[in-house]
């Protein structure tokens, strides 16, 4: 497993649909990571977390266009001071990763989130990355426990996959630890298309995990051991206690809430 000395290399993933975004739209700029939150530009406010870190060393930005650097000094600045390296994003978020992770060491333990994840802070990301590498497995995802969310984010509206034991929201926080975790980039190109459809992604473990899905009798235990089963490597989660590691910017509702939650945090 991953040495305990080791810090991570954070790899941000920041492309996405462009000026067409609805949130880089209603905000005015060329893509959904600058959308600004509270006067500062969401993929700021994520770098600012992991700098703040302990637990992450070096940082990776995968996106956004080279065209797009060009109109943004402050990036260019982090990226030839080499505080930031930068990667050209491919034609999805799973082969972003998955062209990343081939180019990195494969003792380097590597956190993965996204350039919109604009409440991320170094709590969050502390708590992931340690409980990640306790967790002793290839790959561990960040999950929030629904309720969780909705208590303190009562206007949110969260993907939430119902399992036996409780309904858990992603956090875009995932810890690939070991060699063997390159394989789940490859599972993620599989699914990456039906992230918003629990039941479509539970569909490639197996109609059984299927059935005990719909009946309500899977559980998540069950579900990360059918993963590890099916696929090759050992799966975990970290069940986050923070509602805030849980939300990200998919819709314009979303930009206005992180704006609230970060101008609260703030005051």
């Amino acid at each position: 497993m991953t040495n305990p000395q080791t810090k991570f290399t954070a790899l941000v993933l920041a492309a996405d649909r462009g000026p067409d975004d609805p949130v880089a739209r209603a905000a005015g700029v060329a893509c959904k990571c600058l959308a600004p939150v509270n006067g500062r530009p969401m993929v700021f406010r994520v770098l600012q977390a992991l700098d703040d870190s302990q637990e992450v060393s070096e940082k990776i930005l995968c996106g956004p266009p080279e065209s797009i650097l060009e109109r943004e000094p402050e990036l260019k600045r982090l990226i030839g001071a080499e505080q930031v390296k930068w990667f050209p994003s491919r034609e999805t978020p799973s082969a972003s990763a998955y062209h990343v992770l081939q180019i990195l060491p494969e003792e380097v333990p590597v956190l993965l989130t996204t350039g919109d994840h604009a409440v991320l802070n170094a709590e969050i990301v502390d708590y992931f990355c340690r409980e990640a590498r306790a967790a002793e497995c290839d790959v561990v995802i960040g999950i929030a426990r629904h309720e969780l969310v909705l208590q303190a984010y009562p206007e949110t509206r969260r993907t939430a996959t119902r399992l036996q034991d409780a309904a858990y929201c992603g956090c875009n926080l995932f810890a690939f630890l070991t060699p063997r975790a390159r394989l789940a980039a490859v599972f993620w190109r599989q699914v990456e298309a039906h992230r918003k459809n629990p039941l479509r992604v539970i569909r490639v473990l197996g109609w059984a995990a299927v059935l005990r899905y719909l009946s309500g009798r899977l559980s998540l235990a069950e579900a990360l051991q059918r993963v590890s089963a099916r696929l090759g490597f050992k799966a975990g989660a970290v069940i986050m206690p923070f509602a805030g590691a849980a939300v990200d910017v998919d819709s314009i509702d979303d930009w206005k809430l992180v704006s609230k939650i970060t101008g609260a945090i703030q005051a």
